[in-house]
């Protein structure tokens, strides 16, 4: 079991929730997991170096992990990351991520990957979010942000998913706020996705939304993830992407 890559249908819909969550279920069972936030950008300066918010609270999570081994790539400004690295004059290298991705799954398992912001980022003139998972054979969890809107953007990345040869092994809704109409579009999302739903994380107090408290919400998911069966037939390495 190499890993899991946690997707979103865009940024902001609480793929860190859903990743810390998964981690810290996963380690309650026993289950060395670690994350990994290959690429980031809007961080912080500090004594050590830039540190992004979604990458330390992985890191947080466990297992006692150097930052860099968690986040890579990490850039200051909150753009997108084909930018920031353009301003910074240092572009994203596949191989250096490679190399980073195989060094935790070598220790760890599974590797709990997040993106950045949607499917289709890119990460330079001529590959994007999407190759992360590929080379890597890494099956997906899209995270479903519950606010309008959230149908068309989930199918066209449940598409953009199996068109790109990766396996969807399911999604979960995520409520960051209150929403008109909320079962009804859980119930079309569960209709058009084609995939299993493997959790709900409901509108939480800030001083809730603890990776242990959202992990109650995704067994599901950990179900899904404890089942060797959910990583073969994973897509080929495929170095062109």
């Amino acid at each position: 079991m190499r890993g899991v890559f946690i997707a979103g249908t865009d940024t902001g819909v609480g793929k860190t929730l859903v990743a810390a969550g998964l981690i810290a279920a996963l380690r309650a069972r026993g289950i060395d997991a670690c994350g990994m936030k290959p690429i980031a950008s809007g961080a912080e300066a500090g004594p050590a170096g830039l540190r992004n918010e979604d990458a330390l609270a992985l890191q947080a999570v466990g297992p006692d992990l150097p930052y860099a081994a968690i986040n890579p790539v990490c850039f200051a400004p909150p753009v997108a990351p084909h930018l920031a690295a353009v301003q910074a004059g240092r572009p994203i290298e596949p191989a250096g991520l490679d190399a980073a991705f195989a060094a935790l799954a070598q220790r760890h398992a599974p590797v709990v990957v997040e993106g950045v912001g949607g499917w289709r980022v890119p990460l330079g003139d001529e590959w994007d979010v999407a190759a992360l998972p590929r080379r890597w054979r890494l099956p997906v969890i899209l995270v479903v942000g519950l606010r309008l809107g959230c149908i068309s953007h989930a199918r066209l990345t449940v598409e953009a998913i199996r068109a790109d040869g990766c396996r969807l092994l399911g999604w979960v809704a995520s409520a960051a706020a209150p929403m008109e109409c909320r079962q009804e579009n859980l119930a079309a999302l569960a209709h058009w996705l084609g995939a299993p739903r493997l959790g709900f994380v409901p509108p939480l107090l800030a001083a809730a939304r603890s990776p242990a408290q959202v992990a109650a919400y995704l067994g599901d998911a950990v179900g899904v993830l404890s089942r060797p069966s959910s990583f073969s037939n994973m897509a080929s390495l495929d170095p062109r992407h």
